[in-house]
């Protein structure tokens, strides 16, 4: 796949200051060079500072499980980091429940205790 770099520009001007501090901390290790640099940019003209990015990197490392190659394992419903495991149903037309599987959940798709999710006590890791 070939890198544009006008597109990736757009596509961070277009971004979430979180989506952003995301990227260039969990999601760092899976980037390009380049679009680090246009990320960094877009931060420094967001005014956020060295230290929020730090403080950023330092929540969502407590928070989040880092793969092999230095990502944090992403929401099985979105691109944010994950916060939370355990297992849930897998449900066809998303009404009627299958079989069980695990799910990784970010703060906004974690779900409450009043639905169907089976937790663990010891999850399977990815690989």
């Amino acid at each position: 796949m070939l890198f544009d770099l006008e597109r990736v520009k757009a596509n961070v001007r277009g971004a979430t200051t979180e989506d952003l501090l995301d990227r260039i901390t969990v999601y760092r290790a899976g980037m390009e060079e380049s679009a680090l640099e246009v990320i960094e940019a877009e931060l420094r003209a967001r005014k956020v500072s060295r230290d929020e990015i730090e403080a950023h990197a330092n929540r969502r490392g407590l928070e989040t499980t880092i793969l092999s190659d230095g990502t944090a394992v992403r929401c099985s419903f979105c691109h944010r980091p994950a916060v939370a495991e355990g297992w849930g149903w897998h449900r066809l037309w998303g009404l009627l429940p299958v079989f069980p599987r695990f799910y990784y959940y970010c703060s906004e798709h974690r779900p409450d205790a009043s639905t169907n999710v089976m937790p663990t006590s010891d999850p399977p890791r990815p690989a």
